[in-house]
């Protein structure tokens, strides 16, 4: 009789302690699903979750005039900074901007720091595989820039063996590592030229724009264009993957800003032209 009574207790241990098992895997399945789907939400409707926060979160570096830096009263500024300001307007939020330096940019995208990237980020096809990007705001060219006092260097083929002073995850520290140069690590241009004219670097790649603006307001800088390429690139607003909804509506603001002529003003006011054509 002991003994049936042991066996039967010995099952109702093994009952309960099935029971409980299966309670617990059930609700590890439930938290996952509900995981997946909080985390649907928040890719498909990251433009719903903005409007509710009544913010849009903007990475940029802030030292890379004239796109975005800081002007003399230490106040976040520039081309990029100004556009995408008009678009959180048009979205009906604030703009809160995040600054951060040109190679932590995609990572704190990722880490969701914040929900776009405007600072000239090139729309290329290996970023397409993994981002996002907004309808092109921007065009225009690589030029290669050398000190006024270097007679050597005279095209982009020259620069083979030289050090050149880049952004190193950038579209022209890309193009600086194709002909041949030793890259030198930048935060921005300025810093490049900064080296460039002390001639601890050979040669920077950088935007003929950025070097028109740069040149405007240090007209003294020993610095030269010496060549030109022939291709010009684009630049869009950066975003994750799945970001549709806040992509669709940030291209709307876009087409709004330039049909009515805001984009334009903005793009004389920055550059006495229009830099989307």
């Amino acid at each position: 009789m002991k003994k049936l009574m042991f066996v039967f207790a010995l099952l109702l241990s093994i009952l309960i302690v099935l029971s409980a098992c299966g309670k617990d895997e059930k609700a590890k399945e439930d938290k996952k699903e509900d995981n997946k789907t909080t985390e649907k939400a928040d890719d498909q409707d990251l433009l719903a979750k903005v409007k509710d926060d009544g913010k849009l979160l903007i990475g940029t570096e802030g030292t890379y005039a004239p796109f975005t830096f800081h002007d003399e009263s230490g106040n976040l500024t520039g081309f990029d900074v100004e556009i995408s300001t008009e678009v959180a307007k048009r979205l009906g939020v604030e703009p809160e901007f995040k600054e951060t330096q040109w190679d932590a940019l995609f990572a704190g995208l990722d880490a969701k720091r914040f929900d776009m990237i405007a600072n000239q980020v090139g729309i290329r096809p290996d970023r397409q595989e993994k981002y996002d990007f907004s309808d092109p705001y921007i065009t225009s060219a690589a030029v290669l820039i050398a000190h006024k006092d270097n007679n050597e260097v005279k095209a982009f083929e020259d620069i083979k063996g030289l050090n050149a002073a880049q952004s190193l995850t950038s579209n022209y520290g890309d193009m600086a590592k194709k002909f041949g140069a030793s890259l030198v690590s930048v935060e921005g241009f300025t810093q490049a030229v900064e080296l460039l004219a002390s001639k601890r670097v050979d040669v920077t790649i950088n935007d003929r724009i950025s070097y028109l603006d740069y040149t405007k307001q240090r007209p003294d800088a020993p610095i030269k264009v010496v060549d030109t390429s022939e291709e010009a690139s684009a630049s869009g607003l950066m975003f994750r993957k799945k970001s549709d909804t806040l992509v669709e509506a940030v291209n709307k603001a876009l087409t709004e800003m330039i049909d009515d002529g805001t984009y334009k003003k903005i793009s004389e006011k920055w550059f006495g032209e229009d830099v989307l054509k």
